[in-house]
């Protein structure tokens, strides 16, 4: 028996309204991602990276098409529903406060809660899981505020675990990090990929770290959307659609070790 598609885009259009009149950026995605993967949504600033995400995780209305998850609409998904389904993380930090480690991990689990939050065994296991995948014990007691960028975004990474959801969306998370981090942040995702099974679809501008990590690219050029596995994108030389400038060009030979 055929199993569903984790994730089914069809003839997509994604935008904004404005003035009361659609403001189309990119039309006609279709896409389906049958298994746990680990893909790579790579183009230009302002292509339209972030409203994907932001479409395909319902905080920002689609113009046209559907978008299933798990072979339900994701559109007749209530919001409980969705975030047992996909969780978001985000590189904005949060507004200051005095919450710890361990407590902001544990929001993931609000979804799964009773009205007053209390945390179950299991609960409290999830997100002990969630820790440790991230190799991140010994924060757990620190104030969110007194982490560095790097640590920080291990966090957020370790409460979408915990939210325990097949899908994981990633808008830049490694923005703002030194390099050293930004490695740690992709083995860690392509970690959980190949040992959760989760599937994650990360914005990124590191195209080098796209293709040692990913297994799929994600293409955003003007009026065009491609979806293929990084071996096609590196024989077909398709990364050279995100590159206008003659200054520019994509070496398929060169490879971060």
């Amino acid at each position: 028996m055929p199993k569903n598609p984790i994730l089914k885009l069809s003839n997509l259009s994604i935008g904004y309204f404005h003035k009361k009149k659609e403001q189309i950026i990119l039309k006609n995605i279709t896409v389906s991602v049958m298994d746990a993967k680990f893909i790579a949504l790579v183009g230009k600033n302002g292509i339209g990276k972030s409203t994907l995400l932001r479409s395909i995780s319902r905080t920002q209305p689609i113009l046209n098409g559907t978008i299933k998850i798990q072979d339900k609409n994701s559109k007749n998904l209530s919001a409980v529903e969705l975030s047992k389904q996909l969780s978001i993380v985000l590189s904005e930090r949060i507004p200051p406060s005095n919450f710890t480690v361990y407590e902001i991990i544990a929001l993931g689990r609000q979804v799964y809660t009773n009205w007053i939050g209390k945390l179950s065994k299991k609960d409290i296991q999830i997100i002990k899981n969630a820790i440790d995948l991230c190799a991140i014990k010994h924060l757990k007691n620190k104030k969110i505020d007194e982490l560095s960028d790097g640590q920080y975004q291990k966090v957020l990474i370790a409460r979408a675990i915990a939210q325990d959801t097949a899908i994981i969306l990633l808008d830049e998370p490694t923005a703002h990090l030194d390099i050293e981090n930004k490695i740690e942040i992709f083995h860690l995702l392509h970690k959980l990929v190949k040992t959760q099974q989760k599937t994650i679809l990360i914005s990124s501008h590191e195209i080098q770290l796209c293709l040692k990590y990913a297994d799929d690219l994600w293409i955003l050029s003007k009026n065009s959307f491609i979806a293929k596995p990084k071996k096609t994108v590196l024989e077909q030389q398709l990364l050279n659609q995100i590159f206008s400038s003659k200054h520019v060009e994509f070496d398929a030979e060169f490879r971060l070790k």
